[in-house]
């Protein structure tokens, strides 16, 4: 890895806490990270061990109880609710296990919805061509398969142009061939757009695909791992 890449993302001390008392929950418990740009970072570990909460802080969708965020040196820990929408709309996509298309929609029509708000948006077409969906940008959800349906949404999400791309176990509800496809999605958009790519993930095998791998349990990394040699999607066993 070059030393010389700035960090997407640092965090020092992230903390965050459900509830108060004896049945509080401790999501977070310090976590101090460095995510480089243009990596693709994949997080493991357990349900319940971190993995989404960081996710959801670092993408300002959720807010810290304790500890600092940067993003690109920008404090999201002490940014303003509207500041943290502007962020999120000027510089994060995100993709999740289910698709979220508006049913009603064709493929086009559902990513034009992110390029009407978005102020450096991507060609639609162009963003459904990167993603395998040249030939079916008239259909709408239910004409899809389920693979299909998460490319529209991933297509979505880059569509914006976004610095950071956020995947919440985007494969998990698809089979395996369906699943690699959409991971042969995110390696290109990692690859053609530069954009940094994190991954929430219960597969472990997806982790040959990553730059950087982060291993969480009970809300803490327990050790990050960097892949020198990386494996291509039609290579990792499902």
């Amino acid at each position: 890895m070059n030393e010389d890449i700035p960090n997407t993302f640092v965090t020092k001390g992230l903390t965050k806490v459900y509830g108060e008392g004896p049945a509080a929950v401790h999501a977070l418990r310090g976590v101090d990270l460095e995510i480089p740009r243009g990596e693709i970072v994949v997080l493991l570990g357990p349900s319940g061990s971190g993995k989404s909460t960081l996710l959801n802080i670092i993408g300002g969708l959720d807010r810290a109880s304790d500890g600092v965020a940067l993003f690109e040196d920008q404090d999201l820990t002490a940014m303003s609710d509207r500041a943290l929408t502007r962020y999120r709309r000027d510089h994060v996509g995100f993709v999740f296990q289910f698709y979220n298309l508006m049913p009603s929609l064709t493929a086009r029509e559902n990513v034009e919805l992110v390029t009407e708000i978005a102020d450096d948006p991507m060609d639609v077409d162009e963003a459904l061509r990167l993603v395998g969906l040249g030939e079916r940008m008239d259909h709408f959800p239910a004409q899809m398969s389920g693979g299909e349906q998460q490319r529209v949404a991933i297509a979505r999400a880059v569509a914006k142009n976004p610095t950071v791309l956020f995947c919440d176990e985007p494969t998990g509800a698809l089979d395996s061939k369906t699943g690699r496809a959409v991971l042969h999605v995110l390696n290109d958009v990692n690859a053609k757009l530069g954009a940094t790519v994190m991954i929430v993930t219960h597969a472990a095998a997806t982790a040959a695909m990553a730059h950087r791998v982060i291993h969480f349990a009970d809300g803490a990394i327990r050790r990050v791992e960097t892949n020198e040699t990386r494996l291509s999607p039609d290579e990792i066993a499902w």
